[in-house]
């Protein structure tokens, strides 16, 4: 099952995404698609439904992030050792994670905003997945079970933030606009085998990154459990698992970074794919996120 939000910002409807593309409305059934109704519990009930029988949507609406009200995000870094090598780091022993706040939420195809005074702005095409279920020291053998589902997220990043300003990568991660998940919020029988998952990013039509996410360092379930060692991961929290190699920092010769005016496209299989364009900063935009 596809689950999605989709309508205006601020007042997005949930929708169900049917064999044909088509965008059913849910609105009907849920209110929308929050922390409570992707429990696992509760997420039985809408894979249960009957979709041909619900309202189609006409058009082609916004798509916004698939879940409303993320509790939290915790990324992990350097997950794929290609990514590591070009960032001319060591494969870590153990996982790298960080957080991004929620603040850096933005819809799939929604303009990303240039940070004030940024001058390295990047990119990263991620696995992202949803928690359904409470984890608190979770074994990797029950890890996966806890998943509402997988979502594709662009971790935009500020290397000259995360790096040259006190070494904290968060800096560099949070920022408004910074964390365009969606279209769709995909259900693990419909997405099958994570750990082979084909990945792709371009910038202004060039290729840039392409991976497979059997070529994590950690794979999905250990990256689960391990958080829940030190965090507790809730219904509706959002996890995103690494990046593969491509990122404009590594590039050589020279490090290519983003602009006012450059066009993101990225794509994971069967988890959809994404837009961007790049905008100025201006405080009005932040008024518009809200």
């Amino acid at each position: 099952m596809k689950l999605c939000r989709y309508g205006p910002k601020g007042s997005e409807k949930p929708g169900v995404v049917d064999s044909d593309g088509h965008i059913r409305d849910l609105s009907g059934i849920i209110s929308d698609l929050t922390p409570d109704t992707v429990r696992l519990s509760q997420l039985a009930k809408l894979t249960a439904l009957d979709i041909a029988a619900l309202p189609v949507v006409s058009g082609t609406p916004r798509y916004g992030v698939p879940v409303n009200n993320i509790g939290k995000i915790i990324a992990v870094g350097l997950n794929y050792a290609d990514h590591a090598a070009e960032s001319n780091l060591p494969v870590p022993p153990e996982p790298i994670f960080f957080t991004k706040a929620v603040t850096s939420l933005t819809g799939p195809n929604d303009e990303v905003m240039k940070p004030r005074d940024a001058t390295k702005m990047d990119w990263e095409v991620e696995l992202g997945l949803i928690i359904g279920k409470t984890c608190r020291y979770v074994e990797k053998s029950e890890a996966l079970s806890h998943v509402a589902g997988y979502v594709l997220v662009n971790d935009v990043s500020e290397r000259a933030f995360q790096k040259e300003r006190g070494s904290q990568w968060v800096k560099g991660k949070g920022c408004d606009t910074f964390a365009p998940t969606g279209p769709w919020l995909v259900t693990p029988d419909e997405v099958g085998d994570v750990h082979n998952l084909d990945m792709f990013l371009d910038v202004n039509g060039q290729r840039m990154q392409t991976g497979n996410t059997r070529t994590l360092i950690f794979n999905v379930a250990h990256c689960i459990s391990y958080i829940s060692r030190f965090i507790t991961l809730q219904p509706g929290d959002l996890v995103i698992t690494g990046t593969p190699p491509g990122v404009g920092e590594g590039k050589k010769p020279n490090p290519v970074y983003l602009n006012a005016g450059d066009t993101m496209h990225l794509g994971v299989s069967k988890l959809g794919e994404q837009r961007q364009t790049v905008v100025p900063f201006s405080l009005t935009g932040l008024e518009i996120l809200g």
